[in-house]
């Protein structure tokens, strides 16, 4: 590996070291005299615990639990699990579950502990460390470097991206920074300081920018008021009334395409350069052309990949919708399938015009010769 690229891969990974170390400058915990733990469960009682329905469920549950870690570790109390009848809220505890808490104390003591979910940290992080090993088996030291970029891209948005945001900052202005520093660094990392990377840097960032412009024409015309997002109509009530949600959706657009669209001009990039290289006499035209060609035939199935990933998360409101003989007209002006539409069509706008950008960028970045 060339020294430039070390120190380049050096320089990140000390970036990522002090993100580790960013303050949100938002405080984690609320309650001083509060902490959470992990506990197992002993014992349940659901005496108190009705049925609404076959499998909704209210009233309170009552947990004889083992505190697994922290200051109170290995003490026995019991632990409270509300259930307020909503499915996607409620959680239910068996005997030998893992669960966690919030304990609330008062002078060491214990005076109340309430059931938070299932634990499944432990979970997520084999099924991280699974996917750590087979990228690296695979791809070696690059799988290494997409890694880090992962971990990077990952740390920037919950250090930088997310408390910016809340603090009141131009949602559109603040988002498209990210994803042209997160895109550059990822792409110079994965592919390394050369034409090829360059190429790809160009064609990705001119697919963002008519992203970004189509979302912000469509986004204000479509009159879709930013409380679609999840959870974000909550924000208003916590205190966070200053924040422009209609903005954030539309920097959620071109954020969601952002990685389709890197991918899209990486491939391209790496394309033309194979060609170059094995036909080094190759003319300028000639590399765009392939670079076209090749754009062609991955553009197809990539606007499709974007539709199964918009799309898969609303599957049971279009059965709700199919279920309730909903009229197909009712269906696509209701505006959580007007944004869903407005994210899958804009987001291949940008799809579509990363390919000849890329295409043109690396033919005349990666070949010597011009006709």
């Amino acid at each position: 590996m060339p020294l430039r690229e070390l120190i380049f891969n050096f320089i990140v990974l000390i970036f990522v070291v002090i993100l580790l170390l960013l303050p949100t400058g938002f405080q984690e915990n609320s309650y001083p005299d509060s902490m959470r733990a992990v506990v197992k469960v002993l014992e349940v009682n659901n005496d108190n615990v009705s049925k609404t329905v076959s499998f909704v469920f209210e009233g309170e549950q009552v947990c004889k639990v083992e505190i697994l870690d922290g200051s109170f570790k290995g003490q026995q109390t019991f632990a409270h699990n509300r259930f307020m009848g909503r499915l996607e809220m409620d959680k239910s505890f068996v005997e030998g579950d893992k669960a966690l808490a919030v304990i609330d104390y008062t002078d060491q003591n214990i005076r109340n502990v309430t059931m938070i979910d299932h634990y499944r940290i432990n979970l997520e992080s084999i099924l991280i460390g699974i996917f750590a090993i087979f990228l690296i088996l695979f791809a070696r030291w690059t799988g290494a470097k997409a890694l880090l970029s992962f971990l990077m891209t990952v740390l920037m948005i919950w250090k930088l991206l997310i408390p910016l945001l809340l603090k009141g900052w131009n949602p559109i202005i603040i988002s498209l920074y990210f994803v042209v520093t997160a895109t550059s660094i990822i792409i110079f990392m994965v592919g390394g300081l050369n034409r090829q990377s360059m190429a790809a840097v160009l064609g990705s960032l001119s697919g963002t920018l008519l992203t970004t412009i189509l979302a912000i024409v469509f986004g204000h015309s479509f009159k879709i008021h930013g409380a679609v997002l999840p959870y974000s109509e909550s924000l208003l009530y916590a205190g966070y009334a200053h924040l422009n949600l209609t903005e954030i959706l539309i920097a959620v657009v071109f954020i969601a395409s952002a990685g389709a669209v890197m991918d899209l001009a990486m491939d391209i990039a790496a394309a033309v350069h194979e060609v170059v290289e094995n036909k080094p006499d190759i003319t300028r035209a000639e590399a765009i052309l392939s670079g076209l060609n090749v754009g062609r035939t991955v553009v197809g199935t990539m606007t499709t990949t974007l539709l199964f990933a918009y799309t898969g998360g609303y599957i049971s409101l279009l059965m709700f919708f199919m279920a309730q003989g909903t009229p197909v007209v009712d269906i696509f002006n209701l505006k959580y399938v007007s944004m869903e539409i407005m994210h899958t069509i804009v987001g291949s706008f940008g799809l579509v015009a990363v390919a000849p950008f890329t295409a043109l960028a690396s033919g005349i970045l990666l070949t010597k010769r011009p006709v």
